[in-house]
């Protein structure tokens, strides 16, 4: 990112160039367009791919769904109704076809343990899902900013080496714990032992912090470390050093010179702090028994629940995608260097 338009202007960092500002919004309109468009596009095809990919798997999953439904006492003859009821005696391609009619409908027909309609199910989770990545996301920006830019201050300029390797090796361990192992220690701990969160459900306002933790510790810890790098990076610009000449107090050149820098940074891996959210979330619900998507499928997938299973994946894929989309049009639009670096001319 640029330095701040004061200290351009007092000479202590080259001013913008003039033909930057002569060019208009008008010119850089239609690239814009043109890479939204690029983007979206990709998207739909990610989330084609993704459909085809969660069919293909389920179907090669060990099991009859018919035997799950009926118990295994149950005859060849039931079965072989059950299935017809189910569509399961179908040819591959026709059941694709007729779940891809379904789903561009947004109807992943009925259930096969509840026959309650897939689309009802998943609506009824949807905000505890949100809910909780939501929280964890926070979670992760906010503990993982202020590490990283505390630890960058703290070890400028070769300060402080044991501040640095106590820093990078506490990352290192939390970044690398698994969701899950993060989960049944933060239980164990807080909740079997000291008591003071609810051990599972989601009936409780506090319930969502355990899990929000599991989930955002590992991520907050690998966001920590690439921000005290940025923090360093910053901290070595000659805008900064200028801030610091003119006797500017430590919050307003930390706040107003280096986070808006480190934002665009930790921005930049807002997509894959979510997906990877996602994905720890489907093993942390079910762990603390979170009424959110991840428990759902979790649950679909053991008892071969093939409508659920297709339509938690799908709409879980459909959020991450439509977040990386999000974020990587948001950065190419804030920052014009990561533009370029997507084929995206500005000039």
């Amino acid at each position: 990112m640029s330095p701040q338009p004061e200290l351009a202007a007092a000479g202590n960092v080259p001013g913008a160039p003039a033909e930057a500002a002569a060019g208009g919004s008008g010119g850089r309109l239609v690239p814009y367009l043109r890479f939204i468009a690029r983007r979206l596009g990709a998207l739909l095809v990610v989330v084609w791919v993704v459909e085809i990919a969660t069919f293909l798997i389920v179907r090669l999953m060990p099991g009859d769904p018919a035997r799950q439904v009926l118990g295994p006492r149950a005859s060849p003859q039931a079965i072989a109704v059950v299935r017809h009821q189910l569509g399961l005696d179908k040819s591959w391609i026709d059941q694709y076809l007729d779940y891809t009619w379904h789903a561009l409908r947004l109807d992943f027909g009925e259930s096969f343990t509840s026959h309650i309609p897939v689309s009802t199910e998943l609506s009824t989770r949807v905000g505890n899902e949100l809910e909780l990545i939501g929280i964890a996301v926070a979670l992760i920006v906010v503990l993982g900013l202020a590490a990283g830019i505390l630890a960058g201050a703290l070890t400028a300029n070769g300060r402080r080496p044991l501040v640095e390797r106590v820093f990078v090796f506490t990352c290192g361990l939390l970044g690398s714990v698994p969701g899950y192992v993060a989960a049944t220690l933060l239980a164990l701990g807080f909740a079997v032992t000291w008591k003071l969160f609810p051990v599972a459900g989601n009936d409780q306002a506090d319930s969502v912090v355990l899990p929000a933790l599991a989930i955002a510790i590992p991520q907050a810890a690998l966001l920590a470390r690439i921000v005290r790098v940025e923090t360093l990076g910053v901290l070595g610009q000659n805008y900064i050093r200028g801030a610091r000449s003119k006797r500017l107090g430590w919050g307003r050149v930390y706040g107003r010179y280096v986070l808006p820098n480190v934002l665009t940074a930790a921005l930049t891996l807002g997509g894959t702090i979510f997906a990877q959210s996602i994905g720890s979330a489907i093993i942390v619900e079910t762990i603390f028994a979170w009424n959110g998507l991840g428990l759902l499928l979790t649950q679909a997938v053991l008892r071969l629940n093939f409508p659920v299973i297709e339509g938690a994946s799908l709409v879980l894929a459909l959020v991450v995608v439509l977040v990386n989309a999000l974020v990587d049009i948001v950065v190419s639009l804030i920052d014009p260097r990561s533009a370029a670096q997507r084929g995206l001319e500005l000039g």
